[in-house]
């Protein structure tokens, strides 16, 4: 029984880890652990939002079975909320023996507390906040969801003041003869994007590539996107305006990999390395720009759906492992924990361990596709589901038009091809194929007059 590390950024999209070379970013820690353990190329959130994402990975299901549709503390928008019944994967890791710890942003239920899922040491962002109100009572930040270099020393932002916690309880872990599991959530890159130096400094609007979805018109698209630009007062906008947004959404990622890199120096340097399983991954991403857009709800895009994964475990993994298969990082993280633990295994789960991929094995039952989820927020309900294979990416939009993207050759998905004849049965097929999943999640919208949307194409 090994020792585990769950990183969690939050809107950290999956093409600005700098080992990609799209954009010139730099992530040397995260490209390392990468460098050392398996990097996975089609990893997708079940659903590209804070709280929703959370509860996937808190209950190892998809949020939308037990209706946590949404932020459950979105004000004017109640929903549902995940609870602990005492047995949830996380409580029986702290059953088996395991010191557990959870530090950063919880967002994973309205009624439970961290400890109430089995995490006996627990340091929140209140601790954070108190420690910045006490520090520096007289400043502030002014420049609202746009971002803006922080007045905070990078060791007093909340990435490296966390991590420093982080190293803290490791220290403690490792005294310990147990083994452990420490979970930490950053609330990086979230925007609004403060930066500190020297991070700050690292890029400037020059810097910033526009993204292949930048330029959207729209056209044959649901009518809610173009309102999503325009609640965000984004009309217009070109990227000479978003470039200053996103050279801070790039400083935010290398301020976050230099925190992470004292994590992982820790271990290094403590004999646990061997014995340490390293996880790093996303809730989301985030459309920083793309579309025209800013944020993410109502659309699923790869901006926002597809995320990092990378697994470090040297007794385990091969170094430089590539995977290709398609993995649904929230919903198959649990199973992988449960496997490689040796707790007790929850038949009610939605995903599919990883163990076998992390030994480079083949893993027939896996879908070659994965499936995400949205049901609206910011702006009101609006329900959607999409499947993205290697080529395709459909979208069912219950309420409005559908969408159909040739991701091989439109990486933007600037194009939808929904109504155009020639890719009739292709659409046929991804309808069917999302169906099965979502009866198989017990989705609220897999039984009932609009399956037949799916089922039979009953579609305008």
């Amino acid at each position: 029984m090994g020792n585990i590390i769950l990183i969690m950024a939050d809107q950290f999209r999956y093409d600005c880890l700098g080992r990609l070379g799209n954009y010139p970013i730099k992530t040397p820690n995260l490209d390392k652990l990468a460098a050392e353990g398996i990097f996975f190329e089609h990893a997708f959130t079940p659903m590209p939002v804070c709280a929703p994402a959370r509860q996937c990975l808190a209950s190892g299901r998809m949020a939308d079975s037990f209706g946590g549709f949404w932020n459950y503390d979105m004000k004017g928008l109640p929903c549902k909320s995940f609870v602990s019944d005492g047995d949830t994967w996380s409580n029986r890791l702290e059953s088996a023996g395991f010191n557990t710890g959870f530090l950063g942003k919880w967002h994973s239920s309205e009624i439970g507390s961290p400890k109430d899922f089995g995490y006996q040491n627990f340091i929140g962002n209140e601790v954070w906040a108190r420690h910045i109100a006490e520090k520096y009572p007289n400043l502030s930040h002014t420049k609202g969801f746009n971002g803006e270099i922080s007045y905070l020393p990078y060791e007093d932002n909340h990435s490296h003041f966390m991590a420093a916690k982080a190293v803290d309880m490791l220290d403690g872990f490792l005294e310990a003869d147990k083994p452990f599991f420490l979970r930490l959530d950053f609330n990086d890159p979230h925007l609004p994007c403060r930066p500190s130096e020297p991070f700050a400094g690292m890029y400037s609007k020059e810097d910033a590539v526009p993204w292949p979805s930048f330029g959207d018109t729209f056209e044959g698209k649901p009518y809610i996107q173009g309102q999503m630009v325009l609640n965000w007062e984004n009309e217009g906008r070109n990227w000479d305006y978003f470039s200053e947004i996103v050279a801070r959404y790039y400083a935010v990622i290398s301020q976050l990999d230099d925190a992470i890199g004292n994590i992982i120096k820790k271990v290094d340097s403590s004999g646990a390395r061997e014995d340490t399983m390293i996880i790093f991954t996303s809730d989301h991403g985030d459309t920083s720009g793309g579309h025209g857009m800013m944020d993410k709800h109502y659309v699923l895009y790869d901006d926002n759906c597809r995320i990092p994964l990378i697994i470090r475990y040297p007794k385990l993994v091969k170094p430089g492992t590539v995977c290709k298969d398609f993995v649904s990082n929230m919903l198959d993280i649990p199973p992988t924990i449960e496997e490689l633990c040796g707790i007790a295994k929850d038949e009610e789960r939605h995903g599919l361990s990883l163990l076998p991929l992390l030994k480079g094995e083949a893993q027939p039952q896996r879908d070659a596709f994965a499936i995400s989820s949205s049901n609206g927020q910011q702006f009101g309900f609006y329900s959607n589901r999409a499947i993205r294979t290697a080529k395709w990416r459909y979208v069912w939009n219950l309420t409005d038009v559908d969408e159909l993207y040739d991701c091989e050759n439109d990486k933007g998905e600037l194009i939808n091809l929904i109504n155009e004849p020639a890719y009739e049965e292709v659409v046929k097929d991804l309808r069917l194929k999302l169906h099965r999943k979502l009866v198989s999640f017990k989705d609220p919208f897999a039984d009932g007059w609009a399956t037949k949307q799916l089922t039979e194409g009953r579609k305008v």
